[in-house]
């Protein structure tokens, strides 16, 4: 499992960007993907660290991309953020409920997802 390997899906290139720009500059190792299904496989094929996913995303949605891992012998140690506009209370309960290990909502501020991200490596 890569160390600083950090798996970022987002549907959106702007958000793909937004994510990824601060990651890469603090040092991580960043690979993307476009939809639920591409994360889950780029999961499966790169075993990173940490995900960071989109909720509302074709194909898999966000919550279901985190169940997945979350409930895979092989990659339920992997640690995931959802990192959505969906920011009502029902769906970060939902989100925790499906194995999220943090749930942050846009628009985020660089600092937000950093310290996430430092806490859960």
């Amino acid at each position: 499992m890569g160390k600083n390997k950090i798996l970022v899906a987002d549907d959106s290139p702007t958000h793909l960007k937004l994510v990824s720009a601060p990651l890469i500059n603090q040092g991580y190792e960043v690979v993307t993907a476009a939809d639920g299904e591409e994360a889950f496989q780029k999961v499966e094929f790169e075993k990173p660290a940490l995900a960071v996913l989109d909720v509302v995303m074709p194909k898999l949605n966000g919550f279901k991309v985190c169940r997945k891992i979350k409930t895979s012998p092989e990659l339920k140690n992997i640690k995931v953020i959802l990192c959505t506009s969906k920011n009502q209370e029902s769906d970060e309960f939902w989100g925790k409920k499906q194995g999220a290990d943090a749930y942050i909502t846009k628009p985020f501020k660089n600092e937000e997802l950093l310290s996430a991200v430092a806490k859960l490596l």
